[in-house]
């Protein structure tokens, strides 16, 4: 089934930045609105996964804190891990 495209986002660009993106566009063999909409869904999809805040049911809200209470457990493979060096740092 084809993405039937039924809304629209205006902008006001500056000139700069109108010639900007349209040389960007030019540059990659698409439209303006092409290009735009790439940029855009891929901006909008890094803010999204970077998201900080989660809002949880009073439930899971429960059972995360309960989960970040619980006593912390001596793992001595994780201190091995830890106190060698790193791959990235050889």
């Amino acid at each position: 089934m084809a993405n039937i495209k039924n809304s629209r986002l205006a902008m006001r660009l500056t000139s700069d930045q109108a010639s900007i993106i349209r040389r960007a566009a030019e540059l990659e063999g698409r439209t303006v609105t092409e290009f735009s909409v790439a940029a855009a869904l891929t901006r909008a999809t890094d803010v999204l996964a970077d998201q900080r805040i989660f809002a949880l049911s009073p439930e899971k809200f429960t059972q995360f804190a309960s989960a970040l209470d619980r006593p912390v457990r001596y793992k001595p493979r994780l201190e091995k891990l830890f106190s060698s060096e790193s791959v990235f740092d050889a």
